[in-house]
């Protein structure tokens, strides 16, 4: 299935994508929201038994504006440095286990929304992502086998990262990776069991139609069911919750010289199966 979530920011509603028309359809009778409590409560089961009784009405108006296919994650949970590409453009070895950052879960926005460069910012970068989210709780997971069990699904995510607050300002990676608008996600949510093997996804991204980005899941240094499975060890993982996998080789800081984003650039970006988003930059307003 393919979760999505319409109308203005703060007030969208749940929906789902009708598999044969492409039409959306309420997903209202099962859930108020795709929050935390509709993945704790089998809510994707429910919603897959009321899509196929036919149960499912049609919206009763025009799709304004998709909104992220997740109301805010409880937390979100970045991994750097997790595809070899990557790594090697950046000139650091390739991690021994999985880097950890946190990114503040209000930076989440729809697929064709604004992103806001931050006041002053000149070191905004984009970061195309595959974006896991959580769909039961998983704490001490014994092995990665048990991982991708206590996934609800799937989206493409843009892990947007002033690198001047990253890397310049004597701290933890988050205040690069947690500015306004900093995680466009969607178009919607794919359920895990239409991506039986995350790790066989071609991902891109292009600035202003030329192409930046340029690669496969299979170039992941930690798999997702190891990525899961190790941040259970560390933090429980609750349903809802948000990991961003890594991004491929390709990103502005380490282009020759440093290429980063400007307002009023458009961003282009996706993955196999999992659609495709269009943000638009622009000046943080006064």
């Amino acid at each position: 299935m393919k979760l999505i979530r319409v109308g203005p920011e703060g007030h969208e509603r749940p929906a789902v994508l009708d598999p044969v028309e492409g039409s959306a359809l309420s997903a209202r009778s099962v859930t108020a929201d795709y929050d935390t409590e509709f993945f704790r409560n089998d809510g994707i089961d429910r919603l897959r038994e009321a899509l196929d009784a036919g149960s499912l009405q049609p919206l009763q108006s025009n799709i304004s504006r998709l909104g992220p296919p997740i109301k805010r994650p409880g937390k979100i949970i970045g991994i750097g440095l997790n595809y070899r590409g990557h790594a090697a453009e950046s000139n650091m070895p390739i991690p021994d286990e999985p880097i950890l950052f946190m990114k503040a879960p209000n930076t989440v926005i729809g697929p064709f929304d604004k992103v806001r460069i931050p006041p002053g910012s000149t070191k905004t970068d984009w970061e195309v992502e595959l974006g896991v989210i959580i769909g039961r709780q998983a704490s001490y997971l014994r092995t990665p086998m048990e991982a991708l069990s206590h996934v609800a699904g799937y989206a493409v995510s843009n892990d947007l990262s002033e690198r001047e607050y990253q890397l310049e300002r004597d701290g933890q990676w988050d205040k690069g990776k947690s500015c306004d608008t900093f995680n466009p996600l969607g178009p919607w949510l794919v359920t895990s069991d239409e991506i039986p093997d995350p790790q066989t996804l071609n991902l891109w991204l292009n600035i202003d139609d030329v192409n930046e980005q340029a690669g496969h899941t299979s170039d992941m240094i930690f798999s997702v069911e190891h990525i899961v499975w190790f941040v259970s060890q560390f933090m429980v993982l609750e349903p809802g919750d948000l990991i961003n996998t890594g991004t491929p080789s390709g990103v502005g800081l380490s282009k020759t010289p440093p290429q980063y984003l400007q307002p009023g650039q458009e961003m282009h970006l996706g993955i196999d199966g999992l659609g495709e988003q269009r943000t638009q930059t622009i000046a943080t307003p006064s």
